[in-house]
């Protein structure tokens, strides 16, 4: 079956530079390149406006290339604290901003996306960027590195997120019983207890008199008893009479 092009917007999250880019196509099939760029922020500025200003940017992103979903490169702990809080908190922000619009998010590790574009789980940056170029067939490698990264999580969705995304699909249709089953008839809601009953049945059973011999009559016909003359009994220990279970 001919899976059909998927539009990947990646991010490769970072306060200085967080980088963007946008592919579009499908596994096995050429590639295209929607859009490439960085969203800068100064260092100098506030944490709290220089997550504004990335967030803004990313929306007009979503907002001119409309991808089917968003590709993040899954942050790591790294030796300088600083600088992974910086990255975690970009990357959260991309997340949300996806999220808000009901964008599927997936997160690649930096080993996942650079086994998938050359094959290598340890390639440098510049063989990352390299692949991309040849991949997209470009003039020139994409510069900074970082709108390179991002391309590369957009290529790496669309070969391996994309495929497994449907596969899981599939799988749990399949595991959907079909009607007939015995797992289908184990899924229907089975009826309450006496819900098929005549509305007498629901009202419950009177045992009969204790040391003597008789049919278990229904409680609506206690009055039809006494009119008969045979004994009226009730139950002491009926919950119906207040009595604690």
């Amino acid at each position: 079956m001919r899976l059909p092009e998927l539009r990947v917007m990646g991010v490769d999250p970072g306060l200085t530079r967080c980088g963007l880019g946008a592919v579009q196509g499908r596994a096995g099939a050429p590639l295209s390149l929607i859009r490439v760029g960085v969203a800068r922020t100064p260092a100098t500025d506030d944490i709290g406006a220089r997550l504004v200003a990335i967030e803004a940017e990313i929306e007009r992103w979503l907002d001119d290339v409309r991808p089917d979903a968003v590709a993040v490169e899954r942050v790591f702990s790294q030796s300088n604290l600083r600088t992974v809080m910086g990255t975690a908190q970009a990357s959260a922000v991309a997340i949300v901003c996806a999220a808000r619009r009901g964008l599927p998010v997936a997160l690649h590790t930096p080993s996942e996306v650079k086994a998938a574009i050359t094959g290598f789980g340890k390639a440098d940056k510049a063989q990352v960027g390299a692949m991309v170029t040849r991949l997209l067939r470009l003039d020139a490698m994409p510069k900074p590195a970082d709108a390179a990264d991002a391309l590369a999580l957009a290529i790496c969705h669309i070969w391996r997120g994309g495929p497994q995304s449907r596969l899981a699909e599939a799988l749990a249709k399949a595991r959907t019983p079909l009607p007939g089953t015995r797992g289908a008839r184990d899924a229907v809601t089975r009826p309450a207890p006496g819900a098929g009953l005549p509305a007498r049945g629901r009202a419950g059973l009177v045992p009969p008199a204790r040391g003597q011999a008789g049919p278990v009559r229904p409680a609506g016909d206690q009055a039809g008893a006494a009119r008969s003359g045979a004994p009226v009994t009730s139950d002491p220990a009926s919950p119906e009479k207040g009595t604690d279970l």
